[in-house]
């Protein structure tokens, strides 16, 4: 072989081994890049499982910590709607404060029954408080059935004491024309735990 030959094979074959070198090195670029992108994700997932057990963990305790609170508020605040015994209490309540008579007891008009209408029908979610709902109670007396001052007022204080009208959201006052008594109309908010 001539010396030109070999100065070609030699430049062939170090012109290939360049090429083999740069295409390894991309190559292996590509793959480690893939690893890595594969390794950040991994990463990623495993920190958001470990933020996770940590919600978790928190949750946990919390429910430990709160059991006792839960159980109060089940016992205070009902966990139905049950109208008939809401209507009930407020009958005693007014008997017990000396009002013989209320004019009515109404409540917001349901959808129930209707497409789409849930078992919420009636009651508004009560902002801040997940799970709780308020359904309003307007309780009226008009003018031939009004009643004394003190009997408002101890009405009233029964209404707040009782479980399921905790809350007065209105009163209308109207003086009677016949004498020094009083009729009203008092919208209340029972609140209820669903």
């Amino acid at each position: 072989m001539k010396s030109r030959q070999l100065f070609f094979v030699l430049a062939t074959i170090v012109l290939l081994l360049s090429l083999g070198v740069i295409g390894a090195g991309v190559g292996a670029n590509m793959l480690l890049t893939t690893k890595s992108n594969e390794l950040s994700k991994l990463k990623a997932k495993e920190q958001a499982m470990d933020d996770t057990q940590v919600g978790l963990n928190r949750s946990k305790s919390d429910l430990k910590r709160y059991a006792e609170l839960n159980n109060i508020a089940k016992a205070i605040v009902p966990q139905d709607k049950d109208q008939t015994q809401t209507v009930r209490e407020i009958v005693k309540i007014a008997k017990d404060s000396g009002i013989t008579h209320l004019t009515s007891v109404t409540f917001p008009s349901s959808t129930l029954g209707t497409t789409g209408s849930s078992t919420l029908t009636q009651l508004t979610a009560v902002k801040g408080m997940s799970g709780v709902y308020t359904l309003p109670i307007t309780v009226a007396v008009n003018e031939e059935s009004a009643v004394s001052y003190s009997q408002l007022i101890s009405f009233l204080s029964g209404l707040e004491q009782n479980r399921r009208t905790a809350q007065v959201a209105s009163l209308t006052l109207t003086p009677s024309e016949k004498n020094s008594n009083i009729a009203f109309t008092i919208v209340i908010n029972e609140y209820i735990k669903q």
